[in-house]
């Protein structure tokens, strides 16, 4: 659900998603507000939870990490023996666990949950899934896409459009 936030709000999370490396100074001589106050905006937006937290972003690539993969996995609910289903968000969680999982969605369709992980090569890969993944009770059954090139990857949200699109002013 979006929140009411105005016009400065939004350009100190561009500027952020920008480059999180960015001094209160320098943001505030962009604006052109006091320190204090972007200090304060920024401090608001972290506790509301909008800006939640700042990270490096890392090339897999240059760290031995850069073959992707896109695993889809299905839960059986009811494991023989046991009376009680097993839990899709408990299982997910599980699979959330593991290093090379960057990602771990639950989605509509055929499949249970969508899973993106980054590791050495595909057999890293495939040792990931045999060895880890499908050992999770509750797993069922995985398809694994594996990424031949990437053309776009980011963690970057479109903060106006989202955020006029979602019904609320930016004034």
């Amino acid at each position: 659900m979006a929140m009411e936030l105005n016009e400065k709000d939004l350009e100190i999370l561009r500027l952020l998603q920008r480059d999180a490396k960015m001094s209160v100074k320098e943001i505030g001589e962009r604006l052109e507000s006091p320190v204090t106050t972007v200090y304060s905006r920024i401090k608001r937006l972290e506790e509301l939870g909008v800006i939640k937290g700042y990270t490096a972003l890392l090339d897999a690539s240059k760290l031995g990490r850069g073959t992707t993969a896109f695993i889809l996995a299905s839960f059986t609910y009811r494991t023989p023996g046991i009376e009680r289903p097993l839990d899709q968000r408990q299982i997910a969680r599980e699979v959330a666990r593991f290093p090379e999982v960057q990602e771990v969605h639950i989605i509509t369709g055929d499949w249970d949950i969508l899973i993106k992980v980054k590791d050495r090569d595909v057999a890293s890969i495939g040792r990931f899934v045999i060895d880890k993944l499908r050992m999770i009770e509750g797993i069922e059954k995985t398809l694994t896409c594996m990424v031949f090139d990437t053309l776009k990857e980011t963690p970057n949200i479109q903060i106006a459009e989202a955020y006029k699109e979602g019904g609320r002013k930016t004034h």
